[in-house]
């Protein structure tokens, strides 16, 4: 690259991504900080991951109103904003991320419909220059990604599976316009969190419904209904009170993990307890007993309440033990909250098929194969997940210094410095990265909390005139320490699921949210940023800079 040292940047920072981290940052240092800022969104409006999964059943599963911004942006807007249903439809929370982008004038600053093709460190220039896929040449001092957890879809390469005749779609790019499954055969493959909100809507339309399922998962009740007036009351008179909370519990909800171990209590003690937790709904249930997701006895009273529960919904036995999980523990594959998906296999329309140990062995011109019975459908929904936590990342051609591409520097698994930042890449950050709380915490929250801190770095810099920020050797290798003893003191390394990796071929295994809690992290964070920004480096390049 020719040298750029005298060529101030175009602006002082870029942000890729116009959902709720998108928009938050943008607003944080366009608005608060006086910034030249600017986000570049693939899709046509914000959103986010909201823009996308519009499949039948789209809901929050964290209640909605705290899944929204807290009094960090808007007291007013709390106040203001009225969440018609407990847990939130996609509808009605992309019309919320949509009103925030029309009442803080976010859109004049976003590049729609454009996607980034590659982000390369400039040395010479102290800055970063972005290339998108109309053409445009971009140049930022900073970097900050805000592609969500949960962006690259997970297709799997099924063999015919290009050569089906009918219709296929994938949950997270769902057709704008809707689907109309009435009076069709439908094959739904998967058994995650999207399937299991959308099988009871399909189930409602379709002539026949077939569930292919490799693994049973651990569906928590929901418990969503309408909210009420007096419910939103009592919510906007302690939203303050809520808010804090939230930033302080393990998980970024405004209730914390019970301080008592699970066989400290009679059994009968501790069903009262789980079916307590079963009846408000939510993640409740795993907020019952603080060693859940630490010992495998503790861990198995619960797994088994669940299990009884399954029988307690599914009449036939034979369904009922194939829906039962009995391969990993509660809690180590992510656990959907279910309003009608176990009910929904008594309808005389929905078949399940166990394709564990007899796996797909591929899709036909009319259906799906498996064990060499060909089922013939009109419609297949792959609701087969994501490229987790890395998958958007990488597809961004991130490169660093020396050349240095990001998958290359992760080949190994993710190194970080608080999920935030990697060493090689100066003036990155990454938000809700890999090895931070993130898809392990109520989301707003702990993005929120990484777009302040990243507000007030920058804020930091300025009022020193410096201009370049990296995590040190020892800073990362201490993280990345820290993070995977934590994570290996939890049972999730005894599943093979997203949270590990385990859904992509050839993708390296480990824990990839940090699993210390969201308020250990915030704490953490916090004492980094009081002692100056420990564990990294600083300086002040004398590369141009902006007016």
């Amino acid at each position: 690259m020719t040298d750029t040292r005298n060529d101030a940047p175009d602006l002082d920072a870029l942000i890729v991504g116009a959902g709720f981290s998108g928009l938050y940052m943008l607003h944080r240092l366009r608005d608060t900080l006086g910034m030249r800022v600017q986000a570049i969104e693939s899709a046509d409006d914000v959103g986010g991951t909201w823009y996308y999964n519009r499949y039948p059943g789209a809901r929050c599963d964290s209640e909605s109103y705290f899944y929204s911004f807290s009094d960090r942006l808007s007291e007013e807007l709390l106040q203001e904003w009225t969440w018609s249903e407990r847990f939130a439809g996609q509808p009605e929370i992309l019309s919320y991320l949509q009103h925030v982008a029309q009442r803080y004038d976010l859109r004049r600053d976003i590049r729609f419909s454009t996607t980034v093709t590659s982000a390369t460190w400039d040395e010479d220039g102290n800055r970063w220059v972005v290339e998108t896929d109309d053409g445009t040449r971009t140049s930022a001092r900073h970097l900050i990604t805000a592609v969500g957890c949960l962006s690259t879809t997970n297709l799997p390469d099924f063999p015919g599976r290009d050569g089906f005749r009918g219709e296929s779609y994938h949950t997270g790019r769902w057709p704008h316009e809707g689907v109309d499954f009435t009076g069709k055969r439908v094959a739904v493959i998967g058994t995650g969190a999207t399937s299991v909100q959308a099988v009871p809507e399909i189930a409602e339309q379709a002539e026949h419904l077939y569930v292919l399922q490799r693994t049973p998962n651990y569906d928590i009740s929901g418990g969503n209904r309408p909210m009420t007036e007096d419910d939103a009351k009592e919510i906007k008179e302690n939203y303050t009170d809520i808010w804090a909370r939230t930033r302080q519990t393990g998980f970024g909800f405004p209730y914390d993990i019970a301080d008592r171990p699970a066989l400290s209590v009679s059994e009968e003690e501790r069903q009262e307890i789980f079916e307590e937790a079963w009846a408000k709904g939510g993640f409740r249930l795993g907020t019952t007993f603080n060693d859940l997701l630490l010992d495998g006895a503790a861990n198995e009273t619960a797994a088994e309440f669940l299990r009884g529960k399954i029988r307690e919904k599914v009449r036939d036995p034979e369904v009922a033990e194939k829906l039962s999980p009995r391969n990993h523990p509660f809690f180590t594959k992510r656990p959907p909250l279910e309003n009608g998906y176990y009910d929904t296999f008594n309808r005389d329309n929905v078949t399940l098929i166990g394709v564990a140990e007899t796996p797909i062995e591929g899709i036909t011109e009319n259906g799906v194969r498996v064990d060499g019975t060909e089922y013939e459908v009109d419609a297949i929904v792959y609701a087969t997940g994501f490229d987790a936590m890395t998958g958007t990342l990488f597809r961004l051609g991130i490169t660093g210094r020396d050349g240095v591409g990001l998958k290359d520097k992760w080949a190994e698994g993710p190194s970080t410095y608080l999920g935030l930042t990697t060493r090689g890449f100066p003036n990155l950050f990454m938000l809700t990265g890999p090895q931070s709380p993130s898809v392990m915490s109520n989301m707003p929250v702990s993005i929120e909390q990484h777009v302040d801190w990243v507000t007030d770095c920058l804020r930091w810099m300025s009022e020193r005139g410096l201009d370049r920020i990296e995590p040190t050797a020892e800073a990362e290798d201490g993280w990345v320490s820290h993070h995977t003893e934590v994570g290996n003191m939890t049972l999730l390394p005894q599943a093979e699921s997203w949270w590990m990796g385990a859904n992509i071929p050839g993708k390296q295994r480990s824990v990839y949210p940090y699993m210390g809690g969201v308020g250990v992290y915030r704490g953490l964070c916090d004492d980094v940023a009081a002692k100056g920004y420990e564990g990294f480096e600083t300086a002040t390049t004398g590369a141009a800079s902006m007016a």
